[in-house]
């Protein structure tokens, strides 16, 4: 336990120090809720809503940070620090590999969290952001997709051959998710066969899971999202154990 503390206070100020996952994971999504506000404030979502466009982004605006550090911070350090031969070394001291692997895990947590309570803050404080939905469904929705998104960071952070292709790899998942999953461009005005392609993306089927808790919608029409999220979480956790590259 102290050596864990010790590291994630040392991968922590690194972290701060880079800017890069304070920019992306806290300050970027309470910006997009600050212009969201402007532009429409307490405006219903649609005509006939009953709730605001605020309350609708909510879970989509969540969901940034965590696909931010899940999908593309968790997956760069990991094997950054394999191609620098770290976690090779940690094999011949009394602080195992795994440590450093749930530091980082911790880390990007923390983030996420952090980001979460900004979002409520700012959105209670300035726009009359309310909860329409039970908080512990939206609790755990939010948990599930952060598993998810952890469990393909870790995944790809295992396999990538070098730092480089797995910043690849990542790329290529983190963009189009933040960008058509709904978590930036809200997927209510996406063209209908244009849902259809964004919907196999996993953050896509979060947010569809975030917002249903978020606005007390039934649970039974994202039950499917649920069920999907849950299995790419045990698939990608099952590839990152089986397939997990050391050195």
């Amino acid at each position: 336990m102290k050596a864990f503390k010790t590291i994630l206070k040392t991968e922590l100020k690194l972290s701060l120090r880079g800017m890069d996952m304070l920019i992306f994971a806290v300050i970027m999504p309470v910006t997009v809720l600050i212009i969201l506000g402007i532009i429409y404030g307490d405006n219903p979502a649609f005509e006939g809503a009953s709730y605001t466009f605020i309350q609708q982004s909510f879970g989509a605006l969540a969901s940034i940070s965590i696909c931010a550090g899940g999908v593309m911070g968790l997956p760069l350090v990991v094997s950054d620090y394999r191609s620098k031969q770290i976690l090779k070394r940690l094999k011949v001291t009394p602080t195992s590999p795994v440590t450093i692997l749930l530091v980082e895990v911790t880390v990007y947590f923390l983030y996420s969290l952090v980001s979460l309570f900004t979002l409520l803050v700012v959105a209670i404080g300035f726009f009359g952001f309310e909860m329409q939905g039970n908080i512990l469904q939206f609790i755990l929705g939010w948990i599930l997709v952060m598993v998810t998104m952890f469990s393909i960071g870790m995944m790809v952070g295992g396999i990538a051959k070098n730092s480089k292709s797995a910043g690849i790899i990542a790329s290529i998942l983190y963009f189009p998710m933040l960008i058509f999953s709904g978590a930036t461009i809200p997927y209510e005005v996406m063209p209908t066969s244009f849902q259809r392609v964004v919907d196999i993306l996993p953050l896509t089927q979060g947010i569809k899971i975030l917002k249903s808790a978020t606005l007390d919608l039934p649970m039974n029409n994202v039950l499917l999202s649920i069920i999907a999220m849950g299995a790419i979480a045990v698939i990608c956790s099952f590839v990152a154990i089986r397939f997990f590259r050391w050195e």
